[in-house]
């Protein structure tokens, strides 16, 4: 059994139009859309909603994807009155670029919380960069509180990057390249393990930043993995670009 997932949209158009898209690269995933109003106009409805999590409980657990803000408090409502044990998570991300990065998770058989993240990566990946302070050796934030001189950080010599656990390099051998399948098929599987990935320098689990990269047929996608899956994590993708992804 896998992640299902449900699409509130104001547009019923939208919702199912989504879901059809992504059903094309997750065949096996259950997507319930639920867009519009009960009687078919634009805005959105508790009453569809509630129905949605009712048709998508019992399974592993359900991630929530909606459009626009009152779409969110909808959904929120709803979740509220839902019953049963199945986990429910709101995913923050992009309609239509995070259900299909969530779908290609759950197809790989990601967990709930996995298939959210995947999700929400397609809104890019900005730096949460540490205060300066953070980077500071061991036992100088106490004295840095007791008043004691504390060397400024960019006066320290600069630290060896670590060296990644598992690393490889794999040309591309589809026509098309990088485009919106092989990312979201990279970035959905790559969710699902215990690593953090890169790919040419990006974020490996987002879609977005995957497809940022523009390489086409030909082009060498360098993959650094760093923590328990990272062996797996470069695997995974040497096997899809390999393979081309299943494409010509």
């Amino acid at each position: 059994m896998t992640v299902r997932i449900v699409v509130v949209s104001h547009s019923e158009k939208i919702a199912d139009g989504a879901v059809e898209l992504a059903a094309q690269m997750a065949p096996d995933v259950m997507m319930v859309p639920a867009g519009g109003t009960s009687d078919g106009r634009i805005g959105t409805s508790m009453e569809k909603v509630m129905a949605a999590l009712e048709t998508a409980a019992g399974a592993d657990g359900v991630v929530v994807l909606t459009d626009l803000g009152s779409a969110v408090m909808t959904a929120e409502s709803a979740m509220e009155f839902a019953e049963g044990s199945t986990p429910v998570l709101l995913a923050d991300a992009p309609i239509v670029e995070g259900l299909v990065a969530a779908a290609v998770a759950a197809q790989g058989g990601a967990s709930v919380h996995a298939v959210r993240r995947a999700a929400e990566a397609t809104h890019g990946y900005p730096a949460s960069r540490p205060k300066a302070e953070e980077h500071l050796p061991g036992g100088t934030h106490a004295a840095a509180r007791a008043g004691a001189s504390v060397v400024a950080p960019d006066a320290l010599p600069a630290a060896e990057p670590a060296a990644p656990d598992a690393a490889g390099d794999f040309e591309l051998v589809n026509q098309a390249g990088m485009h919106a399948r092989p990312a979201a098929r990279i970035a959905g599987g790559l969710s699902a393990l215990d690593a953090e990935v890169t790919v040419n320098g990006v974020d490996g689990a987002s879609m977005t930043g995957l497809m940022t990269l523009a390489a086409g047929k030909g082009s060498v996608l360098h993959v650094e993995a760093f923590g328990p899956d990272a062996e797996r994590a470069v695997a995974y993708v040497a096997g899809l670009v390999r393979g081309g992804f299943g494409e010509p």
